[in-house]
């Protein structure tokens, strides 16, 4: 063992202690967390490095060193605690990262990435501004969930995420970017790996989830209650080792597609894979890529595998057992977590190889007793059979809805226990991440055994029961109502003052619909929404052609409802011409532009400056294009200051409508053709539906 590698702060409790006693600490916290982010990047020597994508699903590192930044400001400004941005075009650029999701558009094209001095520079502007913002800023105890240092918090966990994705795309890069530092030097101990073993693990009644009442933050996946019953169970002594898993290879493991899944051979053949991702065999010899160096495999260390390879080593290892060889479920790692009595607030020194305090690396699997298991928590991650969805009580956090419920799919597994370089929020008991499985990061595995072959998972839940969303898909897709449906004479009403149209945006999409029905009539649609759960749903439906959905009935009834694109005369073809975006309308990508039609249906009275919305819109339509604004002009002084209010309001003494404010607004730029009156109807439940007048008006840009 070496000496400790670094000491890094406790995540701050949110209640304890004075109120300057908490700011002191958020702040060291903040400080502790940017240094060590720069720290990393510091280890590119070459800026070139910045814009190479050596993992090609995902961003160069120019997005991640740009993005933790931009988070700040971005959700400061979703939050209306500051009142404008510091860098508009990068602050676009670096907003949305990437799950390999396909509503952001990795064409390497589409991105006009800025110069690596650029980034720095305003690394160092959101750093101060963070910094005043902590000094300067109301401070209640105990912090919650809608006040502002929780957003600083979020911050600060978002930034030590990347720091360990950052450090896997690091991983792939040609070690000529990179040198070496004192603050990142890996474990030299290797050897041979140890013979694992299966050892008894007692079931019990367990309840997941985080409570209302835990003291640290949390993301909201984390939240809400699952009771548990867990079977007795065996698991292995230790992680899969690179000794362990050479069996597999020699084997012919990569080689044998029975022992995959249907996705694991899809991948397979996709990849030619013939190994784990950082292992490479040269002149004869094995060898593993860590961080900074390549040294020759260490047998004794764990492997690092994607879910498909850990599971398809399950299915081999299980050809030679009597017992049900599998992957444990998050309940049955969390029954094995529980026997450890530390967490990291309260540890002096952490009992694993985690929160970068032993090794910048993985380190030998027999390093770390922990009761009779080693690395239940460090090391790598480890992947579990459980999909990851929402506790019983889940609340999205209003201001990152993309951060649990794109995951919520049946597609992403839960790992567990943290890596080497995992901290803070990562790092503690009831931590939930969730990944594609054919995604890497530093992850391997341990298996368990049973005597029956069933899962015990819960299936992920595919209809939508949130209230909110769930209302507005049955107002999008519900069939019954599809020809007198709002968004569908909205689509006829731009195809009649605009046959020549070819390429359209809907700004404000929702779920979608509007956007397919804009597809009968032009080439080629740009659904944009900053809602990350509205934009899910449309591209679920143009991808899987598939939605379902639960919509409120009375008390705990709800009504079940499944819609397929034949049900509204939609085929391939249309579904086909539409691009779902996740977006900000205030500041969009510079690829959208050039429309010949834009449209903001019931999108101007929710937006944070509709004045500076419109403006930046404009920007975006072609000269005779057309833009389309609809709104009942239900301006919530809530949520928008009075003084942004188009209209609604006494000025000079006389009555200023809101439309009489979009005509003195617009009609230096574009000529009114057109205003009209459109009838939205709105289903909350089965026994409540609101009747919504609509302003509509055509503009027509000079």
């Amino acid at each position: 063992m070496c000496k400790q590698l670094l000491t890094l702060s406790k995540p701050p409790f949110l209640s304890g202690g004075t109120v300057e006693q908490k700011r002191a600490h958020l702040k060291t916290y903040f400080r502790e967390t940017w240094e060590l982010y720069e720290s990393l990047f510091s280890l590119i020597k070459r800026d070139e490095a910045y814009f190479l994508r050596p993992e090609p699903l995902r961003h160069p590192l120019i997005f991640y060193y740009g993005h933790t930044a931009v988070f700040y400001i971005n959700k400061l400004i979703l939050g209306k605690f500051i009142p404008e941005r510091i860098a508009p075009h990068l602050e676009s650029i670096c907003a949305v990262g990437v799950d390999e999701m396909s509503w952001d558009d990795l064409k390497p094209d589409n991105y006009q990435w800025p110069d690596v001095d650029e980034v720095r520079a305003y690394r160092n502007r959101v750093k101060a501004q963070i910094l005043d913002l902590i000094d300067n800023m109301p401070l209640e105890l105990p912090i919650r969930q809608d006040s502002l240092a929780w957003i600083v918090l979020m911050g600060i966990e978002h930034e030590r995420i990347h720091i360990e994705t950052s450090s896997v795309i690091m991983r792939m890069l040609d070690l000529k970017y990179l040198k070496a530092h004192d603050d990142w030097k890996a474990c030299t101990e290797v050897g041979n790996a140890p013979e694992n073993e299966l050892r008894q693990v007692s079931g019990k009644s367990l309840v997941l989830g985080k409570t209302e009442r835990n003291d640290t933050y949390g993301w909201d996946n984390e939240f809400g209650e699952l009771p548990v019953e867990v079977e007795d169970f065996e698991a292995s002594k230790y992680l899969v080792s690179n000794g362990e898993f050479l069996h597999f290879i020699e084997a012919g493991g990569y080689q044998t597609p029975d022992l995959w899944t249907e996705e694991g051979q899809s991948w397979l053949s996709f990849t030619k894979a013939e190994m784990p991702r950082f292992w490479h065999y040269r002149d004869g010899q094995y060898w593993q890529r860590n961080l900074l160096q390549e040294i020759p495999l260490p047998l004794n260390w764990p492997v690092e595998v994607n879910y498909l390879e850990a599971k398809a080593f399950c299915n081999w290892k299980n050809q030679q057992s009597e017992q049900f060889i599998r992957l444990p479920t998050e309940a049955e790692w969390q029954v094995m977590r529980d026997s450890l009595d530390t967490d990291l607030p309260f540890w002096a020194v952490a009992p694993g190889n985690i929160n970068l305090e032993h090794f910048a690396s993985s380190c030998p699997v027999n390093s770390f007793k922990q009761g009779d298991f080693f690395d239940i928590l460090g090391n790598v991650w480890q992947w579990t059979e459980s999909p990851i969805d929402a506790f019983e009580g889940f609340k999205v956090h209003p201001l990152y809805d993309d951060f649990s419920t794109p995951t919520f799919d049946g597609q992403h597994n839960l790992i567990k226990g943290g890596s080497w370089i995992s901290t803070g929020n990562e790092a503690t008991r009831d931590s939930r991440y969730a990944f594609r499985r054919h995604f890497f990061q530093h992850a391997g595995f341990r298996y368990v055994a049973s005597q029956s072959e069933s899962v015990p998972i819960t299936p992920v839940n595919c209809y939508e029961t949130q209230p909110d969303i769930s209302q507005m898909l049955h107002h999008h897709y519900n069939a019954q109502l599809s020809r007198n449906n709002d968004l569908v004479h909205l689509a006829e009403l731009v195809a009649s003052h605009c046959s020549n149209a070819s390429k359209v945006l809907d700004l404000g999409c929702g779920t979608g619909r509007l956007s397919f029905e804009l597809a009968r009539y032009v080439a080629h649609v740009d659904g944009i929404d900053l809602t990350a759960r509205h934009i899910q749903h449309a591209l679920h439906f143009k991808e899987q052609q598939q939605l379902r959905y639960a919509m409120p009935v009375e008390g705990e009834l709800l009504s079940y409802h499944e819609v397929v694109p034949e049900d509204l005369d939609l085929n391939d073809t249309l579904l086909n011409k539409v691009n779902f975006v996740q977006g900000d309308g205030h500041n969009l990508k510079p690829q959208f532009t050039d429309y010949d039609v834009i449209v903001c249906h019931r999108v101007i009275d929710a937006v944070y400056h509709p004045e500076q919305f419109l403006k930046s819109v404009l920007t975006r339509l072609n000269q005779n294009g057309l833009l389309l604004l609809s709104s009942d002009w239900q301006w919530q002084e809530n949520g928008l200051a009075k003084d942004k209010w188009l209209g609604g309001f006494k000025k000079d003494g006389e009555s200023q409508t809101s439309a009489e404010g979009v005509v003195q607004l617009l009609s230096e730029q574009c000529d009114l053709v057109s205003q009209s009156q459109l009838e939205t109807r709105f289903q909350y439940c089965s026994r409540k539906t609101a009747l919504i007048q609509n302003d509509v008006m055509l503009w027509r840009k000079k």
